[in-house]
Order: C-alpha cells, then structure tokens, then sequence
C-alpha cells in the first residue's frame, strides 16, 4: 500500500492511497488500519490539532476496517481535512456502491461494532454514494 501525504486547496487535506499490488516487492506491507492512523497524527499534528488524535484515528481505523472487511474493493482512499476551527473530516473512499449500515451486534460478539463507535465519538457521519463507489465520512471536533 502506498502512503502519500499532501496538501489540498482550499482546504489542507491528506491522502492514504493504494492498492496490494502497488505493492512492490521491496516495498515492506502496510496494514490499512494502521497506516490510516499514522497518516492521521500527523496531519493533526502539523494543524497543532493533537487533542483531536485519539478520536480521529478511533474513527479512521473502524472506517477502513469496515472497507477492508466489508467491500473487497482494491482500491481504498483516507482522507484527513482540516475544517474551520478544530474540526476535520476523516473520510474513507472504496469501489463498493454498498452504503454502510448499523447493524445490532451479539452481546458476546468479537466485532461488528464499529458503526456503533463511530456514531458515538464523531460529531457527525454519513455515507455519499457515488458513481464509482462511495465515501463514507466523519467529523470530529475538539469538545
């Protein structure tokens, strides 16, 4: 998977990008999840926002484990963008046009949650369809 880091108009945004078999061979793997996380510190760091990390990479990580697991698509996109004060908007892309639904999970369950944390700890989510797949986004802001 490849990580890049950038700066989008008007507003800052960064990306985490890529496929398995952008891979190449002396490239070390890089799972999702975590590398969506890393990404995410320290695009909250270099906007002095640090307070909002743990939410937003809880956010992220359920995110992009929800694609990975959910929509087999070969393609995910994270985006992080800073929004007007100390609100981002954490967002994961996929190919799927599946829209992300809560489903109730057993009390003894080992997953199936994440929807759940996610609409506790962001300010807002939602999932917009579009022509290719979808993206499924969350704001999180500083209490």
């Amino acid at each position: 998977m490849l990580i890049g880091l950038g700066i989008g108009l008007p507003l800052p945004a960064a990306d985490l990008a890529g496929t398995a078999s952008d891979r190449h061979p002396s490239q070390p793997h890089l799972e999702p999840a975590p590398a969506a996380r890393r990404l995410i510190r320290q695009a909250l760091g270099a906007w002095a926002l640090d307070g909002l990390a743990d939410d937003a990479c809880l956010v992220a990580g359920e995110m992009v484990a929800n694609a990975c697991r959910h929509t087999r698509s070969p393609v995910i996109r994270v985006s992080v963008t800073r929004l007007e004060g100390t609100r981002v908007e954490i967002a994961v892309t996929d190919r799927s046009r599946v829209l992300p639904a809560r489903k109730p999970a057993a009390p003894d369950a080992l997953d199936g949650r994440g929807l759940v944390l996610v609409d506790a700890v962001a300010a807002r989510w939602g999932a917009d369809p579009q022509r290719w797949g979808k993206r499924v986004w969350a704001e999180v802001r500083a209490a």
